[in-house]
């Protein structure tokens, strides 16, 4: 059995998950390419990526192709994220009798022109993939109301690598790594890591931090059209994008990671895989109503980080405040919070693909 799953690019943090469907199920990837608006080069290096993937994985020309492959497999799996890709790989599947499984990570409508001129089609593809795989419980509420039921849609855990993220850094790492970006040993650190974009909360966080009251240093690691906005903040250091690797350190040298998105007409944060990487290394987040992550389950107010209202400077500033002058609380909250991410795993996201394409099967052998 073969497999073709269709995505925009190779991200590190899929890698063990493709492999495991590979392995497991035959699947193949296809990259497309394209997709954010702002896309980093680092990101977005697919040529690099294909080639050191551990599976197979090759690059399509665009929706033609994707449409076409549909009858050289034995299903198809596309992301709603995908662009054209979507509507392509359905009518595809479609067209060549295959079972066709919806990846979905939307769970509120984007009000973009695009969005909104594409709805007719995009609903029709919600309400008759034969499965979906949802981000979290969150999307699976959205998914549901649109197809009138919940029994063919499944819950895939979103993950980072547990083996790099939830590691452990001895001391003199972070000394290193401290010393390596000139930050002092006592001065105490709160980590944004992402894109540097609107929809990523992060002129939000750059206006709230003068209102921070503890003494601290806002670091930035990542890239974008806000850079130099970082750059001329005061008490914020922005360290550009660093090796994947580096970041355990970044955590651990941390007391706190924020994350505070906000809603656009076309987006609002389908998860916040910065949440799951912060706290492997039990540190609590401090992450906005409108982040995934918050409202599919795995970060609770009070309980493993703080979460605040999106889009409210204040109340972003009060929480970096409180965490930053209570350290109990900060211990509390960051120790909650490893234990909450241990479930989210590869295996458990390999195990909701398994049912989603069980399903999709049953459904169309059953439609004929």
């Amino acid at each position: 059995m073969a497999i073709a799953l269709l995505t925009t690019y190779l991200t590190p943090y899929r890698v063990p998950l493709y492999q495991l469907l590979a392995e497991r199920h035959g699947v193949e990837v296809l990259c497309y390419g394209g997709g954010e608006r702002y896309v980093p080069s680092w990101f977005s290096d697919l040529d690099r990526q294909l080639a050191s993937a551990p599976f197979d994985a090759r690059r399509i020309a665009g929706p033609r192709e994707a449409f076409a492959a549909a009858g050289r497999y034995d299903a198809v799996i596309a992301p709603f994220a995908g662009g054209p890709l979507l509507p392509a790989g359905y009518a595809g599947a479609r067209w060549h009798g295959r079972p066709f499984v919806l990846w979905a990570s939307v769970w509120a409508q984007p009000r973009s022109l695009t969005h909104v001129a594409a709805l007719p089609v995009t609903r029709h593809i919600y309400r008759h993939a034969d499965a979906v795989i949802a981000y979290g419980e969150h999307v699976r509420r959205f998914v549901a109301g649109i197809r009138g039921r919940d029994g063919d849609v499944v819950v895939a855990p979103q993950t980072v690598e547990p083996e790099l993220f939830a590691r452990t850094v001895h001391p003199a790492e972070i000394a290193q790594f401290r010393q390596r970006h000139a930050l002092s040993a006592d001065e105490r650190l709160v980590l944004y890591v992402g894109r540097l974009v609107p929809e990523k909360g992060v002129e939000v966080l750059l206006d709230a931090w003068p209102r921070v009251e503890a003494g601290a240093t806002l670091v930035l690691i990542g890239d974008g059209p806000l850079a130099a906005r970082a750059r001329k903040t005061e008490g914020a250091r922005l360290l550009g994008p660093l090796p994947r690797a580096e970041l355990p350190a970044a955590y651990a040298a941390s007391e706190l990671a924020v994350l505070a998105s906000i809603p656009t007409p076309r987006f609002r944060e389908p998860w916040g895989l910065v949440c799951n990487e912060a706290m492997h290394q039990a540190r609590p987040m401090v992450a906005s109503d409108a982040v995934g992550a918050v409202a599919g389950g795995l970060v609770l107010d009070q309980v493993n980080g703080l979460v605040v209202p999106a889009g409210d400077r204040r109340s972003l500033a009060a929480a970096i405040s409180r965490l930053l002058a209570d350290e109990p609380l900060r211990r509390r909250l960051g120790s909650a919070a490893a234990e909450a991410v241990r479930p989210y795993t590869y295996e458990a996201m390999a195990r909701a693909f398994a049912r989603a394409l069980t399903t999709a099967s049953a459904s169309r052998r059953a439609r004929g």
